[in-house]
């Protein structure tokens, strides 16, 4: 799997032209065929139905699903519905009361924070890698306010830093991109290293 960006015609064209590179081996990828069908739900509650374009390597032969950002793996709804539930935790608020603000059901908020919670550490490393990848004049991190909000903290600088070097992109979709969709995937799955 390969996160791309929202823009099908660029990334079909990226594909076409030898600009994807393997997330394993670094080799191109080139066109093959399509994967199945997704559903992304949106903040409005309307769903989006896509079938994301695959990618197969040149010099691995592994193919991959080539994935918008505006998601993260194994999950239906946009990265920034599933972000302003991340953040609004950040800031106090219960998953019941968030759950009732967004318009989805309490569980599927409550999980949401869970595996974040569950990552929050090695999450907020990862971030503060890329942020000082990016911005070299970052000052270190002061002291903690707990790893949740350590964590969250470490995404906006790291998303700001992005948006400074490389112009604008939502800051969830840039999260979604940054950890390769995982985010929020099986305690297992570890964040991408920074390319």
């Amino acid at each position: 799997m390969l996160i791309v960006g929202t823009d099908h015609a660029a990334v079909e064209t990226d594909l076409l032209g030898g600009l994807l590179a393997c997330p394993d081996c670094d080799g191109v990828l080139r066109p093959w065929s399509h994967a199945r069908v997704r559903v992304i739900r949106r903040r409005d509650g309307e769903e989006d139905r896509l079938r994301p374009r695959r990618g197969r390597c040149r010099g691995c032969a592994r193919t991959h699903v080539l994935l918008p950002d505006e998601g993260f793996l194994r999950r239906r709804d946009e990265a920034a519905v599933i972000g302003e539930a991340i953040e609004a935790k950040a800031a106090g608020a219960g998953h019941r009361s968030i759950a009732v603000r967004l318009g989805v059901p309490a569980w599927r908020v409550r999980r949401w924070l869970r595996r974040f919670s569950e990552r929050a550490s090695a999450i907020r490393e990862h971030f503060w890698r890329w942020a000082f990848a990016l911005d070299v004049s970052l000052a270190p991190a002061g002291p903690g306010q707990g790893a949740f909000v350590d964590a969250v903290e470490a995404i906006g600088v790291a998303a700001r830093a992005a948006v400074l070097a490389h112009g604008p992109r939502p800051a969830w979709c840039w999260a979604s991109f940054a950890s390769g969709g995982v985010l929020l995937a099986n305690t297992r799955c570890p964040l991408p290293a920074l390319r």
